[in-house]
């Protein structure tokens, strides 16, 4: 049950936290809320405020998000996490964002699509490879170079799918350096972070998975966790996050750390966005580096059937985020898949076959469905573009895939939406339109800088026609793109 809707300021602190659960996106249903006991997180203004707000909450200890003024707070046994909440909200003067550390809990399988078994040659032969014209799209691009971060419930390093293409990783869970993921054969939840890893390496073979366990064998785990595996993945050089996970409500803290990775300009006047506190400095530096595109996130739409639902991360608005739901063989939105207006792309997700743990299946395969599936599709798709575009910037790197997708979508119910099908021969086909690098073709710019660059018009005639604030308007390099991409012999 949805209790409230976002930015519903009516809507009580009670009745929020009653409405939010994150959950592995193979849920039928919205699981009951829950937070951590005692815990509440915090983003404050400055470093220097921590002192103030530990008195004012009586926390008895703090574990700072690295040199950042984000914390998590240990309250007292007696203290009411709801009351220190708003407490902290009210104290605008240091408080930018409080809120409870929620929990995630919820089955992953849908009693209607429980996984089936599996094979290797259904794995490499099945339907969504041909769906989304991949044979096509690996002629110009197979990811190298590409390091895609899988937050789940941990993978099977041992996996004859992900030999050679998995990097260190962490378990957030255990706290090592093991993120083995760890089921029995009667788990139905067993395999989801295998699953999605298997789904990047067979739609980039090239690119390289760094996994992190964030949630459990019961798929349990929180929002602290979450930032902290996000930072990790950062750190660790990865381009691509997949977040096959959700929530009902917004994880106001979560969503700043990613606008944060995303390399979004710091705006004081917007909590989520107010990074101007020093301690900031080593993000600002990162994302000031030549070549830092900033994190790309996609992001597991839900798997309610509805255009009513909003989920998130992937209903937010981040630089980089892809919303992804799932499509079926037909060509249309799968019967589960939530097809709301945030929607930014389908790819396929039902019944798709993938990789899941020998230990618990000794075949190795499975067929799986959810919007879960879908988005690791997405994953690789996007390492294959960030792999032709190295230095293209996350949110326009999202937006080619979304405007380079085929026609729109129907619903099983004929209910036309504005969701395209990931097509991924059209988003890596080097010689197209994109020559100004904004994301997206114009044919008034794009089309316009072409049309000079073949009549050998100077180089500051051609870069002037590409789209204001591009980030390639320099006509040389147009110059360059057109004959080495696309073979144009220019005067």
């Amino acid at each position: 049950m949805n209790f409230c809707r976002r930015h519903d300021a009516r809507c009580s602190a009670v009745a929020r936290l009653a409405s939010l659960a994150i959950t592995l996106l193979l849920a039928a249903s919205v699981a009951r809320a829950a937070t951590v006991p005692r815990e509440v997180l915090v983003k404050l203004k400055s470093t220097a405020d921590l002192a103030a707000i530990v008195a004012s909450s009586g926390a008895v200890s703090s574990t700072q998000f690295g040199g950042r003024p984000i914390y998590r707070l240990t309250l007292p046994v007696s203290a009411n996490v709801d009351v220190v909440v708003a407490l902290l909200a009210a104290d605008t003067a240091r408080v930018l964002l409080a809120e409870p550390n929620f929990v995630h809990q919820s089955p992953e399988g849908n009693p209607t699509r429980l996984w089936s078994l599996g094979n290797p040659a259904q794995y490499a032969a099945q339907w969504a490879p041909t769906a989304i014209k991949l044979s096509q799209a690996h002629a110009f691009a197979k990811g190298a170079g590409v390091k895609v971060a899988v937050l789940d419930t941990g993978i099977d390093p041992n996996h004859p799918a992900l030999v050679g293409k998995l990097l260190p990783g962490y378990d957030f869970v255990d706290g090592d350096n093991d993120p083995t993921e760890t089921c029995a054969l009667n788990d139905t939840r067993c395999g989801h972070g295998t699953h999605v890893a298997g789904l990047i390496a067979l739609v980039a073979p090239e690119a390289k998975i760094i996994p992190y366990r964030v949630l459990d064998a019961n798929g349990q785990g929180n929002a602290w966790v979450l930032k902290e595996a996000l930072e990790r993945a950062t750190l660790d050089g990865a381009h691509i996050v997949n977040l096959s996970l959700g929530t009902p409500d917004r994880m106001k803290t979560v969503t700043s750390v990613m606008k944060l990775f995303g390399c979004e300009p710091s705006n004081a006047a917007d909590p989520e966005l107010d990074f101007s506190d020093s301690s900031y400095d080593d993000d600002r530096a990162r994302c000031a580096t030549t070549g830092n595109a900033g994190v790309v996130f996609v992001a597991a739409a839900g798997n309610e059937g509805s255009d009513a639902i909003d989920k998130f991360p992937a209903a937010e608005s981040v630089y980089g985020l892809i919303s992804v739901t799932a499509s079926n063989q037909a060509g249309q939105i799968a019967d589960f898949g939530n097809f709301g207006s945030w929607v930014q792309v389908a790819a396929p997700g039902d019944g798709i076959t993938s990789a899941v743990p020998t230990s618990a299946l000794p075949g190795g395969f499975a067929s799986w469905s959810g919007t879960s599936m879908a988005t690791p599709i997405i994953a690789g798709a996007a390492a294959l573009l960030r792999g032709v575009h190295r230095t293209l910037p996350a949110k326009y790197l999202a937006r080619r895939i979304e405007r380079s997708s085929t026609a729109r979508l129907s619903t099983t119910t004929a209910q036309q939406t504005n969701i395209r099908l990931l097509d991924a021969s059209a988003l890596v086909e080097r010689c197209n339109l994109d020559v100004d690098g904004d994301g997206f073709s114009r044919p008034t710019t794009d089309g316009l800088a072409i049309l000079r660059a073949m009549l050998g018009f100077d180089d500051a005639l051609i870069g002037a026609a590409t789209a204001a604030g591009a980030p390639q308007r320099d006509g040389g390099a147009i110059r360059a793109h057109l004959e080495t991409s696309c073979g144009l012999a220019l005067p």
